[in-house]
């Protein structure tokens, strides 16, 4: 393999003559061996738009010749418009705070960029990483900016998938309003509630998290670009931090904003915990109404068997004829998943010391694809699982008839401690709690019948 000569401050290395990246970019792939993940795309798009639009706004401040400028500018153009995606190759597990990944992104804009201007890769004097390329710029300030537009960037796939599985589950509920079906708590028999019900709450919960998401990723439009090493903007212009705000405002056609303190925005990852847990906090409820549908769907003849969820695979390698809920079981894995991924950003959001937080680099990878992920299971939920769901209308009249909590209804007539005994003799005797309550001579027949139509006890209302 070809080589060429790069220097750095720690002395001369082998780069790949073909690489774009350069000598410091080589020591990272070198030192970090760990995991063979690279940056998310996502992630290197948020990177060299700051990249641009710090060269656009230092040729503007007259501190970049222009024609250096422009041609990072159009290297940074030739990465977003997806080139060069094979040279941002350094492992997610890296030094603190993501200087390797920052520098990455440097050599690979300047070498490119001397390409533009006529010279050869590796040419520092016609266009530098760290002189032109990293001018105004600290990975301290650049990481925790990309984070959050990379997260600005994914995040509405995610709310509009949350929002499509609000619309299916409120489809099922206005299919499945007239359906009667027993209630239950503690996973015992309760009070009748209709199917529609059941998953017109998966519905309007759904779309809750949908606005709490979104509302979340607010924080992450407010910048501590130009805040530099340490936050007090060492060798930036006074003027950079407005103007960079807007042109990234500009290329991202998000509504950014300058930090309100440029010392917190550098040492708190506060504006990404609060995307985390608005997402851990919908993964809780997926996976809770994900289990309640495998508990739904289970059977068929032996369990609940009230809903029948699409057959997509066949379930067993040995028991022929076997269906799962697959979709189901594969969003109970992925949420268990994002849920550790989640974690993991909340133990080093607080492992940040004085200035700086140097766990940057896996906080940026595990909430953008904690987004990436999320969004795809509940797209695929929605498309193969809960669009295709179909309820047994009969089996579940049969388990709201043979149930006695149903008697709660004669509560304001009969008493609780009467009601309690009646319901304790149907469950014992195998009885309906009309016949029970009949065959005592508490109430006519057809009065009770009237207070326990099982439709009219799934609406508010003392019943008589």
């Amino acid at each position: 393999m070809d080589f060429r000569i790069e220097k750095d401050s720690l002395g001369e290395l082998k780069v790949p003559a073909a690489a774009y990246y350069g000598v410091q970019t080589q020591r990272a792939v070198e030192n970090y061996p760990i995991s063979g993940l690279r940056p998310l795309p996502a992630f290197v798009k948020a990177t060299i738009q700051i990249k641009k639009a710090a060269a656009k706004v230092h040729k503007g401040l007259k501190l970049l010749a222009k024609e250096k400028a422009d041609a990072i500018v159009k290297a940074a153009d030739e990465v977003l418009s997806g080139l060069h995606a094979d040279q941002f190759v350094v492992d997610i597990f890296q030094a603190g705070a993501g200087t390797s990944h920052n520098m990455n992104c440097n050599e690979v804009l300047a070498n490119r960029a001397c390409e533009i201007l006529g010279g050869k890769r590796g040419d520092v004097k016609l266009c530098s990483p760290n002189d032109h390329v990293n001018m105004g710029q600290s990975t301290n300030d650049v990481i925790p900016t990309a984070i959050r537009l990379a997260a600005l960037d994914v995040l509405p796939g995610l709310v509009k998938a949350a929002e499509r599985l609000s619309k299916s589950f409120e489809a099922k509920a206005k299919e499945f309003d007239g359906i009667v079906k027993t209630g239950r708590t503690h996973l015992q028999d309760a009070v009748p509630v209709r199917l529609g019900q059941e998953f017109g709450a998966y519905a309007f919960n759904a779309g809750r998290h949908a606005k709490s998401i979104e509302a979340s990723a607010d924080g992450l439009r407010e910048l501590g670009l130009g805040g530099s090493a340490a936050g007090t903007g060492l060798n930036v212009h006074p003027e950079y931090r407005s103007r960079v705000a807007k042109a990234l405002s500009e290329q991202t056609g998000e509504k950014l904003r300058m930090a309100g303190d440029y010392f917190e925005a550098m040492q708190s990852m506060r504006p990404i915990q609060d995307v985390a847990l608005a997402i851990q906090s919908f993964v809780l409820d997926l996976t809770r109404i994900c289990n309640d549908m495998r508990m739904l769907c289970s059977g068929p003849l032996t369990g609940l068997a009230e809903i029948k969820v699409p057959a997509v695979q066949p379930g067993s390698s040995i028991m022929p004829g076997k269906i799962n809920p697959s979709i189901l079981e594969m969003v109970n894995q992925l949420g268990f998943a994002i849920l550790g991924r989640c974690q993991t950003v909340s133990y080093c959001a607080q492992a940040g010391q004085l200035e700086l937080n140097v766990m940057m680099p896996i906080i940026g990878y595990e909430l953008i694809s904690s987004i990436q992920w999320l969004a795809n299971g509940v797209n695929v939920l929605c498309e193969r699982c809960v669009d295709g769901t179909v309820a047994d209308a009969e089996r579940c009249k049969h388990y709201a008839d043979i149930n006695a909590t149903i008697g709660t209804a004669l509560n304001p007539h009969l008493g609780y401690l009467k009601v309690a005994e009646c319901i304790k003799e149907a469950i014992a005797k195998k009885k309906t709690i009309v016949d029970v309550v009949v065959e005592k001579g508490l109430m006519p027949k057809e009065k009770v019948l009237e207070i326990l139509d099982p439709r009219k006890l799934t609406e508010p209302g003392i019943h008589e």
